[in-house]
């Protein structure tokens, strides 16, 4: 009888052991294939709709401008100066003080003129009583010589202080009006209408005429101008507005913030352009009544060179470039869809942009553009209206 051996004895069982663990992987690979497969059958999930602003195409008359950087420059800056050396007795106006034409800002120690002036008025008064008296004798020479009472000669020698006294008395009024103009020196009075300075010297103090910087400045603030350039490029648009019986508008802004300060009229151009930078000088005109503009300012000067009747227009940020800078823009289509057309840029500046190819009244897109693409599904976030106050 043969030996019993327990790994005999088991043998058959870990057989259908194995068989069962090996039916049972098989099926599990068969349902996990067949997962996979009814995933891959079920469609892909849309993406969300991309989130952009829109911007309406308007059809308006859109003025063409040229933009430039220009100094505000007084029409008249006069820096009042005495004609005269002496001591600054009063000052009849305060710094910033608006003045006219012909108004007394300071006066002059006057006191040495008035004795120089009374010294010629005395020295006239003797010189004309020294004529009269060589006058009456004269009209006796002249009654003695036609009965040959005295020789021919003392009738000419008279005749000849006579005309000396006189010279001598017109050179004398003559000093009298020169001391009399020098008397009006001490009085100091504007030149012209505009507004007083700062002040360089106070009241006691010496002035003499070759003082530089004067007493102060009186300078023109109304009419005002703005000296601005432009290139050489330009001269027939420039020679065109200049010549014609309207002046060109002209808009001044303000550097930093670009907020519009005074509006004006192009007055005259250069007559050369510069060697050195290919430029010509432009000036135009403002009334700055409101003192809006000031001497010595930097602002930005925008000239209307022209007007585009009924053009198609929208914001500048709806335009993009692709291949070869070709321009273009996402329109929005009616299911709220994208399509990509090609534009051409008229006329573009900081505000807006003039473009054909669009029709007024559509929706471009203004804002989101890098992740579309034509076709693609967007969301434009509706306006809330601000509540009036």
């Amino acid at each position: 009888m043969p030996a019993f051996s327990l790994t005999t004895h088991l043998r058959p069982y870990a057989r259908r052991l194995a068989f069962a663990a090996a039916a049972l992987g098989l099926l599990l690979l068969g349902t996990l294939g067949l997962m996979r497969r009814g995933q891959s059958d079920a469609p892909a999930a849309a993406p969300p709709p991309v989130p952009v602003r829109v911007a309406r195409v308007e059809a308006r008359d859109v003025a063409r401008q040229a933009e430039s950087v220009g100094t505000v420059r007084p029409l008249r800056d006069v820096v009042v100066r005495t004609q005269i050396d002496g001591q600054l007795m009063r000052l009849h106006v305060r710094e910033g003080q608006q003045v006219a034409r012909g108004e007394l800002l300071a006066t002059l120690d006057d006191r040495p003129l008035q004795a120089a002036l009374a010294q010629a008025r005395a020295t006239l008064a003797m010189n004309l009583a020294q004529l009269r008296s060589a006058e009456l004798d004269l009209q006796r020479y002249r009654t003695l010589i036609a009965d040959d009472a005295i020789p021919r000669q003392t009738l000419d020698q008279q005749q000849a202080t006579v005309e000396q006294l006189r010279a001598t008395v017109q050179g004398n009024r003559a000093s009298i009006a020169a001391e009399e103009v020098r008397l009006s020196y001490t009085r100091v009075r504007s030149p012209i209408a505009g507004r007083i300075g700062l002040r360089n010297v106070d009241e006691g103090n010496l002035v003499r005429v070759g003082d530089a910087d004067g007493l102060f400045t009186v300078t023109q603030l109304s009419p005002i101008t703005v000296e601005f350039t432009m290139p050489q490029t330009a001269l027939p648009v420039l020679q065109r507005l200049t010549g014609g019986g309207t002046p060109a508008p002209v808009q001044a802004h303000a550097r930093d913030s670009g907020t519009p300060l005074a509006q004006g009229r192009l007055l005259v151009i250069d007559s050369r352009v510069g060697a050195g930078n290919g430029a010509v000088r432009v000036k135009a005109e403002f009334d700055n009544s409101g003192g809006e503009l000031w001497p010595g300012q930097f602002v930005t000067v925008r000239l209307q060179t022209g007007l585009l009747r009924g053009a198609l227009a929208a914001r500048p940020a709806v335009l993009r470039y692709g291949e070869q800078d070709k321009p273009y823009v996402f329109r929005l289509k009616p299911d709220n869809t994208v399509e990509v057309v090609p534009v051409s840029v008229l006329y573009q500046d900081r505000q807006q942009v003039v473009l054909d190819g669009v029709a007024a009244g559509d929706q471009l897109v203004s804002d989101g553009q890098s992740r579309l693409r034509a076709g693609s599904r967007v969301s434009v976030p509706i306006a809330t209206p601000t509540p009036r106050t």
